[in-house]
């Protein structure tokens, strides 16, 4: 009997201590994936920043602060734009969507208060090389009216108090505020690929060359039209890529026209089926690659030409090196000159 209660007392010593080291290890994951529980408090339901109505009201400067870069958009005579970008004016929808968010904000439930984790739900302190976003409203006495850090952890949205250690999950949602570039209203032209009927080029070395298709034909069907139709393609995709390079317009960037210090260095005349011209000249500038846009307004594409002008003048936008290499080809990498005809040389000696 002595054996028996001896092993029993042994199971148990082993049952226990296996429970306090499981126990143990579930203690150290929840630490390391800094899952806190969820707190209730009495911020619950209530609006994050109650007084944002007054302090959009006042606005003069909206500062996004982060890690990595800090930008502002400022409320000019011409409504908001991008600090930096000479006054180009920022989307009209992600502006509503801030200024929107920052309004209809409530608190959730509190989260953690630990200085460390912060940065594993994006509230980490920008200032200081944290993960968060800090959004500040400033009026124009530069007085800061209105600030919060925001977070994103997957679906979640976090927000913080600057100031304050305790984090929260928030119902809402705000737009991405890491990428500066993002708030550029850079849509200016949306031509489908079907609607490009023909294409004038120009290169650096001003060689030029004319490249048409009718109606309804693909992609690939562009082919040298008078006075270079004796001209022979070097391919189709040589010359379909830069006809409809246009329809691929894909802005990175923009600066005001006035401040391009080089001459363009070759040209893109884009013609569309119902008539709307779109003169493209490209710059290789020393920050970057640049284009100017200018719409030429007849028949049913006036009010396309009109609608395009009225975002491209006197602006120069920025691509990257392999977009603008579509836009100014050598035209012998297109075509090659027509072979003279030597049947009627006399014989060489």
């Amino acid at each position: 009997m002595t054996d028996i209660r001896l092993r029993r007392r042994v199971r148990q010593v082993q049952v226990l201590g296996a429970l306090a080291g499981l126990l143990t290890v579930l203690a150290v994951v929840v630490n390391i994936g800094g899952h806190d529980t969820p707190q209730s408090t009495e911020r619950m339901g209530k609006l994050v920043l109650p007084d944002f109505a007054d302090a959009r009201a006042d606005a003069a400067e909206i500062r996004i602060t982060l890690a990595d870069e800090s930008y502002t958009l400022i409320n000019g005579p011409d409504g908001w734009t991008l600090e930096g970008s000479g006054g180009y004016p920022v989307r009209a929808d992600r502006l509503a969507n801030l200024a929107g968010g920052l309004g209809e904000l409530t608190w959730g439930e509190g989260r953690t208060r630990d200085p460390g984790k912060m940065n594993r739900i994006g509230l980490g302190d920008p200032r200081e090389g944290g993960t968060g976003a800090l959004i500040e409203i400033v009026n124009e006495a530069d007085t800061v009216t209105a600030s919060l850090i925001t977070g994103r952890k997957g679906a979640n949205v976090y927000a913080r108090l600057p100031g304050e250690a305790q984090a929260f999950r928030v119902n809402g949602d705000l737009p991405p505020l890491y990428n500066h570039d993002a708030w550029l209203d850079l849509d200016i032209i949306d031509i489908h690929s079907d609607a490009v009927s023909a294409v004038r080029l120009f290169d650096a070395r001003s060689n030029s060359l004319y490249l048409q298709r009718s109606v309804g034909s693909s992609d690939r069907s562009f082919r040298p039209a008078p006075p270079y139709q004796d001209y022979r393609l070097v391919s189709r995709i040589a010359a379909s890529t830069p006809a409809l390079a246009l329809t691929r317009l894909r802005p990175i960037g923009v600066k005001p026209a006035s401040k391009l210090t080089m001459r363009p260095v070759g040209r893109h005349i884009t013609e569309t089926h119902d008539g709307l011209e779109v003169d493209l000249q490209a710059y290789k500038e020393p920050d970057g690659y640049f284009v100017t846009l200018r719409a030429i307004e007849a028949g049913e594409g006036a009010q396309r030409g009109s609608t395009i002008n009225q975002k491209a003048s006197g602006w120069a936008f920025e691509l990257t090196e392999f977009d603008w290499n579509e836009f100014t080809p050598a035209i012998s990498s297109i075509v090659r000159p027509p072979v003279p005809d030597t049947s009627d040389a006399p014989a060489q000696p």
